[in-house]
């Protein structure tokens, strides 16, 4: 059995490695389809206002900027995919799995974080649940659902890369 710091450390390495994959689909997005990459300040900007007890604004864009607000977002969304990381190794030790396997990337790289998205981020940013109150709902879903298998994807491959440096 490997030991808790090791898999640890492989959890932090998985999820910076699938969010830098996530962020390389972004920049590929945006060049081939001219998908507009996520809005870091925007989202810096709700994490900050949450210290005040702020979860849920109408619009997020008209919320009282934050200085640093680009800084929080990027941290967060790193922090984030660490967490995530981090979750998938827990299951792959806690059910005693093979590791890696696709099981725990699916249930948290695309159930949970498109949960999380849908059901927590979207509406807090003003967006409504899945998104419905922006002006193209099916398509933000849809962008929703692509990125997170990208992610799934990333931290699975990012797992079976890393695989054969469990000491």
């Amino acid at each position: 059995m490997y030991s808790i710091p090791t898999l640890f450390l492989h959890g932090i390495i998985i999820g910076i490695a699938a969010t830098v994959i996530l962020d390389i689909w972004a920049l590929v997005a945006k060049r081939a389809y001219d998908a507009a990459p996520a809005n870091w300040a925007l989202a810096g900007r709700w994490f900050a206002h949450m210290k005040d007890g702020v979860f849920r604004h109408d619009s997020i864009a008209q919320a009282m900027p934050v200085r640093g607000e680009l800084a929080i977002g990027w941290i967060a969304h790193y922090v984030i995919g660490i967490v995530y990381g981090i979750l998938v190794v827990a299951i792959w030790f806690f059910q005693d799995a093979s590791y890696p396997t696709l099981y725990a990337p699916l249930l948290v790289g695309l159930v949970l974080a498109t949960c999380a998205a849908w059901f927590l981020m979207q509406p807090g940013l003003g967006l409504g649940v899945a998104a419905r109150k922006s002006p193209d709902p099916l398509r933000m879903r849809l962008r929703t659902i692509v990125n997170h298998v990208i992610f799934t994807l990333a931290l699975y491959l990012s797992a079976l890369a890393l695989s054969g440096y469990l000491v």
